[in-house]
Parts: structure tokens; sequence; C-alpha cells
């Protein structure tokens, strides 16, 4: 068999191992585990975490904030403030007969002494004495779904026959209040952003660091031909798997403590703490839209983490030609 006949049939498998020994070398150019790789890891789980805290919060805000309007359009209240001379009692009768006879409001019912001094406990303490204190006398009306409330018409009648006695519909109060969340759950979404471009900037130095420490592997297998495509894969797969474990670490992390501080506030109920912000915030409650936030969350702080490398190491490939 003459020499060409020996290469032509050793070329294949020559090749063959070529390509493999060219794998294993591109292989290791990201080691499976490194400080830096665990340093990463730890920094998007922090952010994470983090993230997911702020997504619980804005979350909380949003949903509080909707149940304020809510609660603006179901209810109003009559007040009538105390005077001397007044017969509170038969003052809130008359407001009663004069709200039921109005269209759009369905259900009225006036708060007793004691229903008044248990909704200002909270904030006057308890053992108040409502007769040392010129309280006034709360009226609520349970607005109809159906009928549209005629506002104007039960104000006219107030000033008319019961003098004393003012319609608060809330909506100035209410209007601040939500504004004020509005601002919390932007303020919230520009956090999470910086936070997602902190994760971005780490793990752009993570890739050029472990590109800078196998440079000379880097160069050679660029120089010789192997594709920019197929290095770039194999930082694209290390670092998902950096940013998935980092992720669920940070994510799991969160709902945990949505758990513990759900399950710590309603043991804890009763206080006048937790009355203050029921009163104000409602009911401390992560809804599912927030636990399906902070998975979708962690795949996209992967995949973001993925991209991320995959860019760099093109961006610095072609630093090379």
């Amino acid at each position: 068999m003459s020499g060409s006949d020996k290469t032509k049939t050793a070329g294949p498998g020559a090749g063959s191992g070529g390509r493999d020994a060219q794998r294993r070398r591109i292989g290791q150019i990201v080691p499976a585990s490194t400080v830096s790789g665990r340093t990463l890891m730890i920094v998007i789980a922090i952010m994470t975490y983090l993230a997911s805290l702020t997504l619980g919060g804005v979350d909380l805000t949003r949903r509080t904030a909707a149940d304020w309007e809510r609660d603006v359009v179901r209810e109003t209240t009559v007040q009538i403030r105390p005077a001397e001379g007044r017969d509170l009692d038969a003052a809130a009768a008359k407001v009663e007969a004069l709200a039921r006879a109005t269209a759009g409001v369905a259900e009225v019912r006036t708060y007793s002494k004691s229903e008044t001094a248990r909704l200002l406990e909270p904030w006057l303490g308890s053992g108040l004495a409502l007769s040392d204190l010129p309280i006034p006398r709360l009226v609520v009306l349970k607005l109809s779904a159906e009928t549209p409330f005629d506002a104007a018409s039960l104000k006219q009648a107030l000033e008319r026959d019961a003098p004393g006695a003012t319609l608060d519909d809330h909506r100035r109060f209410l209007d601040r209040l939500v504004a004020m969340a509005r601002a919390v759950v932007w303020f919230g979404l520009v956090v999470l952003l910086l936070m997602l471009a902190a994760t971005v900037l780490s793990v752009v130095f993570a890739t050029r660091g472990a590109m800078a420490s196998n440079r000379d592997i880097v160069q050679v297998l660029h120089f010789v031909g192997a594709r920019d495509g197929y290095i770039a894969n194999q930082f694209q797969r290390r670092f998902l798997r950096l940013g998935l474990k980092g992720g669920v670490a940070g994510g799991a992390a969160a709902i945990v403590t949505f758990f513990i501080a759900g399950a710590t506030l309603s043991q804890a109920v009763g206080s006048a703490t937790v009355d203050q912000m029921d009163a104000l915030f409602g009911a401390f409650e992560i809804g599912p839209s927030a636990y399906a936030a902070v998975v979708v969350l962690v795949l996209v702080i992967a995949g973001l983490t993925a991209v991320t490398s995959r860019a760099t190491v093109y961006r610095t490939l072609r630093s090379l030609d």
C-alpha cells in the first residue's frame, strides 16, 4: 500500500480524533467548578432574592391600591358632628332614613359608640371615653352595584334636614393613597430593573474573567479555525447552569420568606400593630401572581445570564481578529 493510500486511510480517523481532542480542550475552557463561578452564583442568588422581595412588595401594594379603589366605589360615610344640645342618636336615625330614600344606596348601618371606639383603638388606645372627646357618629352606606349613587341629592337632603351631618366619600384621601401606592409600584419596578442591570454587569465581568484565565487556549483555538459559535456555546451552557442554580436558590429563599412573614403576621392578629397595618393596608397576603412572577424572574435571570455570557464571548473574540 502506498504512502498516499495510508494517508487517505488514516485521514478520517485522524480528523475525527482531532475533532474529539478539540472538543475536549474546548470543554475545559470553563471549568465545572471554580471560585469565580461559585461567587457569581451567590451574587445571582442574592440579586434574585432581592428582586423577588421587590416583586412581592409591588404585588402587595398593587393589590392593596386596587382594594382601596373598590372600597370607595362600594362604600361611603356620613359623619354627624357632635354639638351642644344635639342628640346624636336622633340625628343618626334621621340620616338613616334620608340615606335609605336615596337612589343607589343598598344598605345603611350606624356605628354604635362601642364600635366607634374599636375603630379608633389602634390609634388612640383602649379604654377610650367617647363622652370626653368630640367624636362624630358614623353612618356607613353600602352602595349598589346596579344603580348609580345620587350623592348630590343626599347632600342636599342632609343640609336641609340633618344639620351637622356631612357626606364624605373619602375620594380626596383615597386618591392620595392610590397615587402613593402607584408611585411605590413604579419605584419597585425601577429597583427591579437596576438589580437586573447589576446581574448583567456581574455576568459580563465573570465571563471576561473566565476568558482571561484561559486566554491562551481561546486564542489558539480561535486562530486554528474553531468557530466562534462553538466557543460561545461552552460559556453559554456553563453560565446558564450558574444562572439557574443561583436563580432557583434566590427565588426559593424569597418564597420561604413570604410564607414566614405571612405566618408570623397571622399569629399576631389582634395586636395593636397588626390591627393598624390591616386598617391601613389590608391583610398581608402575597397573591398567586407574585409567586408566578418569582418563577418567571428565575427563568428570566437564567436566560439573561446565558445571553449576556454569549454576547460577551462574541465581542471578545471579535477583538482578537
